[in-house]
């Protein structure tokens, strides 16, 4: 990958690891389907009435906007709010990284090469490192499965981002935001009653409203704006691994701005992840092209 390319994958991790405690405070003052609902139609509109067409097919649009939108963001802050810590978190969901990799290998018949696979596997040794504590801390099972099934929703989401490849992956994010927002706020009227929303909106404040505008602008439009670019460059399997850089982003914000411990295993499972990072991306990888058309490929063999 190109050193300014890896520079952008490095800054979306840092995002959207300090995107955790930014869901935490949130978290403090809303339920977390409408949470989900109010970030995506921030991140909507305006904009999708200036933003034209979708710059793919619909399916793949409504694909992410169900994936990505409504089942990981939905799953993540329910574990969230049902007592996962944000560090934590940050790193249980970057199991993402493997089940990207599987998905696209099986959907996608994507060669990582064993460079990459054996980077995936040191990172992945690094998030089983720091995950070892998880049961001696009490936290809920419930909850520690609700973010293993988002990272689950993550994997396919960033599989179906690859297919669609889009032409305009900024534009791409807010038709994606806009779909999601319907379904996501269904959701919280049928789950969490419109009473409890109600009370929610009437409430708030600067906090809940900063958080809201961080996860809207920076972290959906911004942040998977650019992601998406970087998964049609280059493909999923060789994009998902920086993902492995957001728990040491997640756990540090976390220790800094919410008092989370920081353990030892922490430190060396950072280090592992980091480690495994490098060794996936510093190689001579090219970018993935884009699958040409069916009729292109039959008139090329055909000359």
């Amino acid at each position: 990958m190109k050193p300014r390319d890896i520079a952008l994958a490095v800054a979306v991790a840092a995002a959207w690891g300090v995107n955790f405690v930014v869901i935490d405070v949130g978290l403090d003052h809303f339920p977390p389907l409408l949470f989900s609902a109010l970030r995506f139609l921030l991140a909507a509109f305006p904009a999708v009435l200036f933003a034209g067409r979708p710059p793919t097919r619909w399916r793949w649009v409504i694909a992410v906007a169900l994936t990505l939108g409504v089942v990981k963001f939905s799953l993540l802050f329910a574990g969230m709010a049902a007592g996962m810590p944000a560090g934590l978190s940050s790193l249980v969901l970057q199991s993402q990284a493997v089940f990207t990799t599987v998905f696209a290998v099986l959907l996608l018949r994507e060669r990582p090469g064993r460079r990459r696979v054996a980077g995936l596997a040191v990172a992945a040794l690094g998030i089983g490192v720091v995950a070892v504590r998880l049961g001696a801390d009490g936290l809920p099972a419930g909850a520690f499965g609700l973010v293993l099934g988002a990272a689950v929703a993550w994997g396919l989401s960033n599989v179906a981002t690859r297919q669609a490849a889009p032409t305009d992956t900024l534009r791409f994010m807010i038709w994606v935001s806009a779909v999601a927002t319907l379904p996501l706020a269904v959701l919280s009227l049928i789950v969490e009653g419109p009473a409890t929303d109600l009370a929610a909106l009437r409430a708030i404040n600067v906090p809940a409203a900063g958080a809201l505008l961080y996860v809207a602008l920076i972290s959906t439009l911004a942040g998977f704006g650019a992601w998406g670019a970087l998964i049609r460059r280059y493909g999923a399997s060789a994009v998902a691994p920086f993902s492995m850089l957001v728990p040491i982003f997640g756990i540090a914000s976390a220790a800094l701005l919410l008092d989370e411990t920081v353990h030892a295993t922490d430190v060396a499972g950072g280090v592992l992840v980091i480690g495994g990072v490098l060794i996936g991306v510093l190689g001579p990888a090219r970018p993935v092209d884009t699958p040409e058309p069916a009729g292109r490929r039959l008139d090329r063999v055909g000359a």
